[in-house]
């Protein structure tokens, strides 16, 4: 576009000379809808057979075969992202479809690298929305300012040139999602990485969407059992509920995470796993371990490992909850975990440099709070109105020498419903799952527990407090009597207890199992360090001996008195058994 004496110069390309009536048809559109005086120059183009394209500024107008075709296939998008099945909308669409006059925005590469590219033209485009490259590698915008603007890249920048053309699409970033999707790996973008083939998709969501309201939620009242004695006794986690997994690096924060997957086999109830910032190789393994327990039947992987650029790390939790959303409204239950979210924020730092924005606090942009509470606000327990479906978030944010005070645990802290506290020493101590009692809360709290588990988790927490001011004590003390003897042994039983392997969660029913007949101290003579093996012959002792008890527990989720004395006076009988080959 070019100003001479107030006349603005537009560029038509075509393989032939356009007539004096078309050239004064064109001149006339150009003059109306933007409202300055045109001169329309013609350019001999053999690229343009069959049509031409007319450029006024950013603005194109591409009437060739190839345009009518790409109009089209955005008519087609628009149907596929509005609506689930597009199969019965496509003959509907092909013979309404006209080609219309419409303009196409497009810009200039200027600089391009470390995934992100810098474009001149594209004044009227909006934050969020994607870009297509002249490569065909998609962009999404990010950063708006008076001369240019900035764009993230999903893909490898090598493709794209300085000077190469970029176009709007006018949409914001969506995900292909579907049924199909269910036991497979996908990247950031939906794309199957696992060598099984293309999945087909039953529709698309926007990776950003708002969060459900107030109104559209109920309260967290069903559980979300991890299979993990020390945390559903006394942190439970509610379907529907923030429960954040807080601990050093190699502390057990993913193997909870895998653990409350396996556990989820048989209760109808959606994973998703976002691996974000992980080798490769951890998350093959994690692959095999989920199918060697036969979670992959339930469970979906979205991977963004350390070797994906940083856009492709900052979009995936957004697109691994736009998927757990597709279920969520049709009235499913979804786990998702985001491992980890520590990674994510760098990603995003990374970016936010890269784009010029001014650091805060360690570096970070002033609204790295907001990338992550608009991802966890996104979970919720839907009214039965909207299907009563869910979403449970489990993030896990790692720390450095257990400083729980840095600016990302702060934050993530403040955003969820409690959080799991995994300590270095415990876990080194062979305290596994490394859990702090003391530290690690849960804001929903017996709300999402079983009458059953509730009834037996009974003092648990607070004979673990007495356990740790008797430790304190004992310190000062040169001899104990038998009375602080005896709860001493009782408090290191119970805490050995809590030791539980990976991949062994335990059914609802064998938790209250153990939990009534180590409350009323019917293992408080057995040795700490055999109380594990223990622990597992008396259950299936009890499997064997009470059947119907552990039936009605599992069936019903209720511990009446009776079965509660029943489980006590079986536990004593099968200590007076055993009772040689475990004390201590």
């Amino acid at each position: 576009m070019k100003k001479q004496d107030n006349i603005t110069k537009a560029v038509i390309y075509s393989d032939t000379q356009p007539t004096e009536a078309q050239v004064k048809r064109l001149t006339k559109f150009l003059s109306d809808k933007y409202g300055e005086k045109i001169e329309l120059v013609w350019q001999e183009s053999n690229e343009y057979k069959g049509g031409f394209r007319l450029e006024y500024g950013s603005y194109v107008y591409d009437w060739t075969t190839e345009g009518k075709v790409t109009q089209f296939k955005r008519a087609l998008e628009h149907i596929a992202d509005n609506n689930g099945n597009v199969m019965p909308l496509i003959k509907d669409a092909v013979s309404k479809w006209r080609p219309e006059v419409e303009a196409q925005e497009q810009g200039t590469v200027l600089y391009v690298g470390d995934g992100i590219a810098t474009v001149d033209g594209i004044r009227h485009a909006t934050y969020g929305e994607i870009v297509v490259f002249e490569c065909g590698i998609k962009g999404m915008v990010q950063d708006l300012n008076k001369q240019n603007v900035g764009c993230i890249v999903f893909g490898d920048c090598s493709d794209i040139l300085s000077g190469s053309k970029v176009y709007r699409t006018g949409r914001t970033a969506g995900i292909p999602v579907g049924e199909k999707f269910i036991g497979r790996v996908v990247d950031a973008l939906g794309n199957a990485i696992d060598g099984e083939g293309d999945i087909e998709p039953d529709g698309y969501r926007p990776v950003e969407s708002p969060a459900p309201g107030i109104i559209d939620r109920q309260p967290v009242n069903r559980p979300m059992e991890t299979g993990l004695l020390v945390i559903d006794s006394m942190f439970p986690i509610g379907r529907g509920q923030r429960e954040l997994i807080i601990g050093d690096r190699q502390t057990g924060k993913t193997a909870i995470a895998i653990d409350t997957i396996i556990n989820q086999k048989g209760k109808d109830v959606i994973c998703i796993y976002v691996a974000i910032g992980q080798k490769a190789s951890s998350v093959v393994r994690l692959h095999q371990s989920l199918k060697q327990f036969g979670a992959t039947d339930y469970t979906i992987i979205v991977n963004a490992s350390a070797g994906d650029p940083a856009p492709m790390q900052y979009i995936a939790p957004y697109s691994g909850c736009a998927l757990a959303e597709y279920f969520m409204y049709q009235g499913k239950d979804v786990l998702i975990v985001y491992d980890d979210l520590s990674k994510h924020a760098v990603a995003y730092r990374t970016l936010s440099l890269l784009l010029g924005r001014s650091p805060g606090r360690e570096a970070y942009p002033g609204d790295v709070f907001y990338l992550h509470s608009r991802l966890l606000e996104r979970s919720a327990h839907l009214s039965d109105e909207l299907g009563g479906g869910s979403i449970t978030a489990l993030p896990i944010v790692e720390t450095q020498s257990g400083d729980v005070s840095a600016y990302i645990p702060t934050n993530i802290i403040s955003i969820t419903d409690g959080q799991i506290f995994l300590e270095s020493e415990l876990f080194f101590e062979g305290q596994r799952p490394a859990v702090n009692v003391g530290l690690s809360v849960s804001r929903v709290g017996g709300a999402a527990q079983t009458k059953a588990l509730k009834k037996a988790s009974g003092t648990m927490r607070l004979d673990l407090a007495q356990l740790r001011e008797m430790q304190v004590f004992m310190q000062f003390a040169s001899d104990l009597d038998e009375v602080t003897r005896k709860q001493l042994q009782y408090g290191q039983g119970l805490t050995y207890l809590l030791r539980q392997p990976q991949y062994a969660p335990y059914p609802q029913y064998r938790q209250v199992l153990l939990l009534v007949a180590a409350l009323s101290k019917t293992m408080q003579d057995v040795n700490a360090h055999e109380i594990n093996d223990y622990a597992a012959e008396m259950l299936d002792y009890m499997d064997r001996e009470i059947p119907e008890v552990c039936n009605n527990i599992q069936n019903n989720e209720v511990l009446t008195e009776q079965d509660k004395q029943t489980i006590i006076d079986t536990a004593k009988k099968f200590y007076q058994v055993h009772c040689e080959s475990y004390e201590g």
